[in-house]
């Protein structure tokens, strides 16, 4: 067999977010993304796979309610801050905001033309907004109770706005009049939604009162009033020609219901209830009701159940129906294309908003394509990878799901095996989306549950501590007055044997353990069974893992070692040894023979909570409390890569058997799918370095023909400092230094230059280079405006960079000069220099006119001297002579010097 290649690295690929937390949401025209509050953030999510476009942080509070312009380019947001915030969809850019209502917006619609904006608050006011100019044009009070929807009339030349509130009653307001035409009085509880027939001339109501009332726009009467049993939370209306106008027509047409002369209206209704049901004003007929769903509330749950529908819209352009759950999910429904026996709808796409807490997840196939994932919910959702929506839902277990497994049966049916807090295990068939058995027996909580891997005919469960503790007050004293507590130390490990389950069957068979076991004194975290089917490894809280021979459960090997709770174990796949993860932030790997501790890794900041096998057992992958995710490879005990994409604890790791695949959850609620990209990266990093020879052998040919533009250039591409440095060098050290510079770089663009200035700084910090840095700085400045200079990304921190080396340059520069003075000065007394420039020339004749008394008044007395004095030498008179001459020069001279020295301003 070949050896595996080692993985050096994983790629995030996909990740699933939370991007709806409840509340307001608006689709855009298209269908093409939908804007959800989520939190104080707005997030714009792909309708077709759920991905996060955008986030917007609005830094208003909570969102509470959203609007989209007709022509999807401005969003409107407001939150409890009272904040309007108007955003442009191209730059993400808040372009104004305002404040206007005394309490919470609650409500927000936007005209079909665009230019206005209709606001609905707690403060009981409607108030209509410019939407260019921010200010408000229309200001309406009248209701006695909170505005909570809101709208205007779809036709644009029709002037009308509907408002529904707290208070029961429906008002229809008038722009061009500026006041309220009728109070609509039929509704004995909140209006929570509104909607105006095709033709515009019927305005449908729905209310908390379970009643649909439809009002004649002509006369503001009401036509009529439908019961339909159910607190609604929204109306819609099905129009002509759509999907679902034209599939409904025909099966009625087909079954016979539907009269020639009779029309009406088509709306469809959604509420407390979780499902969807379609009506007909013409005669009050409920066409079509769904059986149920997987939000459907029944009648034994609670009246505070989080289940139905809190919303409900028609998708642009005939993309079906979208209804919102309770518990934030996005259930798309078509019209089923055969209706040979009844008209049904079907769910096409479900995208999950929030995941609450992720607890445990399985790759469901040797495809990878779906995900079967348990949150701090009693259902599991099966994701599909290639779209990240829930494919569907295991609604069964009356508790919170503890953990799961998958499998393939020996005749290959996809089996999700999942225990609970409600003391069962379920095992479900994924085909057919049922539970095809229970297994009851535990005391406690289930949390742990593996398939065998061979025979695939069992599976083992282990438990937890379960007490109940029963109070028995007294009546005259708020003091317990007995106290009796039972403990239902379970803590077992059972074989359950599910071989032999039927196709057909209907309803779930009751399954029945073959052998059980006290296994551990504290809660049983984890379960692995072996490749082969012989063992079975249990890890507990009580810090000790347990190999136990199956199927008669008998202890073989004890390990001890943890200084904390076990929470994972794993048998490897080709050696005769399993890997446990501790709360003591330790991976230890241990011999099955003597129960021997082979290896300890540590790493990890906190606890370990997964950890799986990798790479024919030589590798392995772990994630932790510290929300990181790392790689290791066994035989030299080294961490080769650490993951930091986690906000919380990653209680979750499934390894994929086909491309070994990882995908990780926590309590973050966010899911993400990591792909091994050793390969990828080996072939770019070899692409990389082929393309760098290359690129550098176009360098030296741009050398030798002197195309200094083009090999600035390259130099930047491939980031070689040095070489940049000598090129700049060279231009500096030529006479047109400027223009080579400057046709150099104009043709940068703003990232080279950015990448420039990061180069010119630390140039700017050694002597021995700053003068190119400066040259070439002020070339650039001379380029560039100030105002494209500060649009640089980045450019602000490199400037606050160069400053302190420049000021220190120029102050020895500055230095420098000032010394030059005195050196001309020493010089010129020592009669080394002769001043050459015109002013000098100048000057020196002015002085010698000046002063031409007083130098022949002194020779005049020299000359007396001398006679007086004995005669020297020829040569000494000579050189007396001289000296004479170069005294007189040295006068002129110095006081030449002085005049310039006072003339020539200091150099910045």
């Amino acid at each position: 067999m070949a050896s595996a290649t080692l993985k050096k690295n994983y790629r995030c690929s996909q990740s699933l977010q939370q991007f709806y937390s409840g509340g307001p949401f608006v689709v855009s025209s298209d269908g093409s993304f939908i804007a959800c509050a989520c939190g104080e953030s707005i997030k714009i999510v792909d309708s077709s796979n759920a991905s996060t476009k955008f986030t917007i942080e609005a830094e208003s509070g909570t969102i509470t309610a959203l609007a989209l312009s007709p022509n999807d380019k401005l969003l409107f947001s407001a939150g409890h801050s009272r904040q309007i915030k108007v955003w442009d969809l191209d730059t993400f850019k808040c372009l104004r905001s305002w404040k206007g209502h005394d309490g919470p917006v609650m409500g927000m619609a936007c005209h079909g033309s665009g230019g206005l904006l209709a606001t609905s608050g707690a403060d009981r006011k409607v108030l209509v907004w410019d939407v260019d100019g921010g200010f408000c044009t229309h200001y309406f009070k009248g209701h006695k109770g909170v505005v909570t929807s809101i709208m205007f009339h779809p036709d644009v030349n029709k002037s009308l706005l509907f408002s529904g509130s707290d208070d029961t009653t429906v008002r229809v307001w008038d722009l061009l009049a500026k006041k309220c035409v009728a109070v609509l009085e039929k509704h004995f509880s909140a209006v929570s939604s509104m909607a105006v027939s095709e033709d515009g001339w019927t305005l449908l109501s729905a209310g908390r009162d379970k009643v649909v009332n439809l009002w004649d726009l002509h006369d503001y009467r009401c036509k009529s009033t439908i019961p339909t049993y159910e607190v609604l939370e929204a109306v819609c209306i099905v129009y002509s020609g759509s999907q679902f106008a034209s599939s409904l027509g025909a099966f009625l047409q087909q079954s016979g219901k539907k009269k020639s002369r009779s029309t009406g209206i088509y709306f469809i209704t959604a509420g407390e209830r979780g499902i969807v049901r379609i009506w007909t004003s013409e005669g009050a007929v409920c066409l079509y009701e769904q059986k149920s769903s997987d939000v459907t509330v029944s009648s034994a749950e609670d009246e505070d159940s989080t289940r139905g529908f809190t919303s409900a819209v028609m998708l642009p352009l005939d993309q079906g129906l979208l209804c919102v759950t309770a518990d934030q999910q996005f259930l798309f429904y078509s019209p089923a294309e055969h209706l040979e026996e009844k008209w049904s709808l079907k769910l096409t796409k479900r995208l999950v908003g929030f995941n609450d807490e992720i607890v445990d997840m399985k790759f469901l196939d040797e495809e990878e394509q779906y995900l079967a994932v348990a949150t701090n919910l009693e259902q599991v959702r099966v994701y599909d990878l290639s779209s990240m929506s829930c494919s569907y839902v295991l609604a069964g277990h009356t508790d919170t799901i503890l953990c799961l497994d998958t499998s393939i049966s020996s005749n290959g049916r996809r089996l999700i095996l999942t225990g609970s807090k409600d003391n069962s295990v379920r095992l479900w068939e994924s085909e057919r989306r049922c539970c095809i058995g229970l297994g009851i027996g535990h005391m406690g909580a289930v949390g742990a549950v593996a398939f065998s891997k061979k025979c695939r005919d069992f599976f083992v469960s282990g438990s937890r501590f379960w007490i109940v503790v029963d109070l028995t007050y007294d009546t005259q004293c708020i003091m317990p007055s007995k106290l009796s507590a039972i403990y239902a130390c379970d803590r077992t490990i059972k074989v359950w044997n599910f071989d032999g389950l039927s196709d057909d069957i209907e309803e779930p068979i009751s399954l029945k353990a073959k052998a059980v076991v006290a296994a551990h004194d504290k809660d049983i975290n984890s379960l692995a069974v072996a490749p082969n089917d012989s063992l079975v490894c249990s890890g507990s809280q009580d810090r000790t893992a347990c190999v136990w021979r199956l199927p008669e459960l008998v202890l073989v090997v004890k390990f001890t070692g943890h200084k904390r709770g076990i929470w994972c174990v794993e048998f490897s796949p080709v050696d005769q040894c399993v890997i446990t993860a501790s709360g003591d932030k330790t991976v230890k790997i241990w011999a099955i023979a003597d129960g021997s501790c082979l290896k300890t890794f540590e790493g990890h900041t906190s606890s370990v909570l997964r950890a799986s096998f990798l790479t024919r057992g030589t590798q392995f992958v772990s994630c932790g409390a510290d929300g990181l995710v790392k790689l290791w490879t066994i035989k030299t005990n080294e961490c080769i890569s650490t993951y930091d994409q986690h906000e919380g604890k990653v209680w979750a790791l499934a390894v994929g058997k086909k491309t070994e695949m990882l995908a990780t959850g926590g309590s973050d609620a966010v899911i993400n799918l990591w792909h091994d990209s050793t390969a990828a990266e080996k072939e770019e990093a070899f692409r990389k370095e082929e393309e760098g020879v290359l690129r550098g052998q176009e360098l030296e040919n741009a050398l030798l023909d002197a195309e200094y533009t083009k090999a600035i250039q390259i130099a930047l591409e491939l980031r070689r400092p040095r070489k940049l440095f000598e090129l700049f060098s060279e231009l500096c050290r030529k006479r047109e230094t400027g223009d080579h510079i400057d046709k150099a770089l104009h043709a940068l663009g703003k990232e080279e230059f950015l990448l420039l200035f990061e180069y010119i700084r630390e140039w700017n910090t050694k002597p021995k280079l700053c003068h190119v840095a400066q040259s070439v700085l002020f070339r650039a400045f001379n380029i560039l405006p100030p105002t494209e200079i500060i649009e640089i990304k980045g450019i602000s921190e490199l400037l606050e960079g160069l400053i302190p080396y420049s000021q220190r340059h120029f102050s020895r520069i500055d230095r420098l000069i000032r010394s030059t003075f005195l050196l001309d000065y020493t010089l010129l007394r020592m009669s080394v220099i002769e001043p050459t420039t015109q002013d000098d020339l100048k000057t020196k004749s002015l002085l010698h006119s000046e002063k031409n008394m007083e130098d022949n008044a002194e020779e005049d007395e020299k000359q007396v001297s001398e006679e007086q004095k004995p005669k020297p030498s020829g040569k000494k008179r000579k050189s007396h002579k001289s000296g004479d001459h170069s005294r007189s020069h040295k006068k002129v001279k110095d006081s030449s010097t002085h005049a310039n020295t006072a003339a020539v301003p200091l150099q910045a």
